[in-house]
């Protein structure tokens, strides 16, 4: 038995004890908006998302929405949905200590898990119903969400689950392009943001649990290689760039920014090297401008979710409550604008799907954090 099922099968039974353990309700005090936001929208997505008959969680409540994949209706939820329940649990437990969640959203993913080689990792969706691919930033995203879990609990379970995502992540690396991860398993079409910039997280997390230079030297050789293939003249990253003939696919997402924003500020910890400090800022303000400018969200909110995460970050070192200012603004007119009767959000085509509450969970936890630890009515 390897050390990842071992890791598995601890956790697994962890969570046979919490059974989906509810948050403690706050009280509805003003200094408490956001949490208690946050309370009801999970309350919200275990009561609407969460099947009890067979466990799994629905990706769209409306059936026409779900897809036909590989022959197969996919009543159930993709990995990715729960890559983001599993981040926005771990946030609740930051401000929550009692709330015992992320080992039920990891059980909740052990039906994705694939063994196949060259290395275990997840797939997109649930492996006994349908055939699927193996996304590398899903497996990334787990990656930097158990590596955080282990730096604030020391679980070695999912210190053992973060190596293992490494591990599967670097089997993503050639020297096609001169270097960077491609976004899926077997799929040498095209070299991602968004299988990169997480990548280099995964990768310097790594390094910081163990101080093996090996983790940050691929870290660094990712992160130059993003850099000089996705960068914008604007200091914001490009989508993918395609391997046949280096063209670029120009759709500029503020989940990439985000990743590559935290790189900057993990690197510049680590290091000490000032130029990293001074691209995190440079990232900040062009993300700011162009993603928060007309109050709105420009793009789903689980992308936005992780901009807040480097956001978040850089207030260690940038004490300018800019960026979380004008995050704010969109976050409150999207909870006057866009909640139904079932505490859900709603767009033009109706209910958002799992991926995109996960992102609101993560969101509503981070400003709870924010609105404990700094005056957000500081700036408006």
């Amino acid at each position: 038995m390897n050390k990842l099922n071992r890791s598995i099968i601890l956790i697994v039974a962890a969570a046979l004890f919490s059974s989906f353990a509810v948050i403690r309700k706050s009280d509805n005090s003003k200094n408490n908006y956001y949490k208690s936001e946050m309370e009801k929208l999970h309350t919200a997505i275990e009561s609407n998302f969460h099947d009890s008959v067979s466990g799994y969680y629905f990706v769209d409540l409306d059936p026409a929405k779900r897809e036909t994949k590989f022959g197969h209706k996919r009543e159930y939820s993709w990995l990715w949905a729960l890559c983001a329940m599993f981040e926005a649990t771990n946030e609740i437990e930051k401000i929550d200590k009692k709330a015992a969640l992320v080992d039920n959203i990891f059980k909740s993913m052990q039906p994705y898990y694939d063994p196949a080689p060259p290395k275990p990792g997840y797939g997109e969706y649930i492996v006994n119903l349908s055939k699927g691919q193996r996304y590398y930033d899903d497996n990334q995203w787990i990656g930097i969400t158990s590596l955080e879990i282990y730096e604030r609990t020391g679980n070695k379970a999912y210190f053992d689950l973060g190596k293992s995502m490494y591990d599967f992540m670097m089997t993503a690396s050639d020297n096609a392009l001169g270097g960077g991860l491609y976004w899926r398993e077997n799929d040498f079409e095209t070299k991602n943001t968004c299988s990169n910039g997480p990548g280099i997280i995964v990768a310097l997390k790594m390094y910081k649990a163990t101080k093996d230079k090996v983790y940050l030297e691929n870290a660094v050789k990712i992160y130059d290689w993003t850099y000089e293939k996705l960068q914008t003249p604007t200091g914001l990253f490009y989508d993918n760039i395609k391997v046949k003939d280096g063209s670029i696919g120009e759709v500029v997402f503020s989940y990439n920014s985000g990743t590559m924003l935290q790189s900057n500020v993990y690197l510049y910890e680590i290091t000490g090297d000032k130029k990293y400090l001074e691209r995190a800022n440079k990232i900040a303000d062009s993300s700011l401008l162009y993603f928060y400018s007309d109050d709105k969200f420009r793009d789903g909110y689980w992308f936005n979710a992780v901009l807040l995460r480097g956001y978040q970050h850089l207030l260690k070192y940038n004490k300018d409550l800019k960026y979380i200012s004008g995050f704010k603004k969109c976050l409150d007119n999207t909870l006057k604008e866009n909640k139904n009767e079932k505490g859900l959000f709603t767009g033009n085509d109706g209910v958002y799907n799992l991926v995109e509450h996960g992102g609101m969970l993560e969101i509503l936890a981070r400003f709870a954090y924010l609105q404990d630890h700094y005056n957000l009515a500081a700036k408006k």
